[in-house]
């Protein structure tokens, strides 16, 4: 594709763009998950007040995520996303390191390790998560108390499993 090509695709994506912000959806659509991921948010602070809960990261419509950081996971450098993952458009939590160095050593670590429900992804430039779960195949954010339930029991299930994967190996 010539510069001048990809000008005009870029002009043509943001026209589309344009049109679709006229219309209104795009913004309530996005309003209502950030206020979603603002009560998810608030929920995880309330019911592990052992726990540290970062603030909610918006992206650039790839991700929006905050970290909840047990005692046992924060002694290791590492944290939980929970995370709203656009291209696959469902909520998703997420084991990450501090850095990309805590998340090789954690990804050597634990890539190995058979984990039925939960995706173990390779590190590379671009890739935050050690290993992912799916909190959600499909969701109505219209009454999101349910959801709420879904992601927090799906969460709470990943991160005991990361815990005591983690005490297993004997890591610190």
């Amino acid at each position: 594709m010539t510069r001048e090509q990809s000008m005009n695709s870029i002009q043509k994506d943001m026209e589309e763009f344009q049109g679709q912000l006229r219309r209104g959806s795009i913004q309530r659509a996005y309003r209502t998950l950030l206020s979603c991921m603002m009560g998810l948010r608030t929920h995880f602070k309330n019911k592990y007040p052992d726990a540290s809960v970062s603030a909610i990261y918006q992206g650039v419509m790839d991700m929006t995520y905050f970290a909840i950081l047990t005692p046992s996971l924060k002694k290791r450098d590492l944290k939980i996303a929970i995370v709203f993952n656009y291209e696959a458009f469902r909520f998703e939590a997420w084991l990450a390191g501090r850095n990309r160095s805590v998340s090789r050593r954690y990804w050597e670590l634990l890539k190995d390790r058979k984990w039925p429900s939960y995706r173990v992804i390779t590190p590379a430039k671009g890739v935050d998560s050690i290993i992912e779960c799916d909190l959600t195949h499909g969701f109505d954010l219209s009454d999101t108390n349910p959801l709420t339930i879904i992601i927090e029991k799906g969460a709470r299930t990943f991160i005991e499993d990361i815990e005591a994967a983690l005490a297993k190996g004997k890591t610190t």
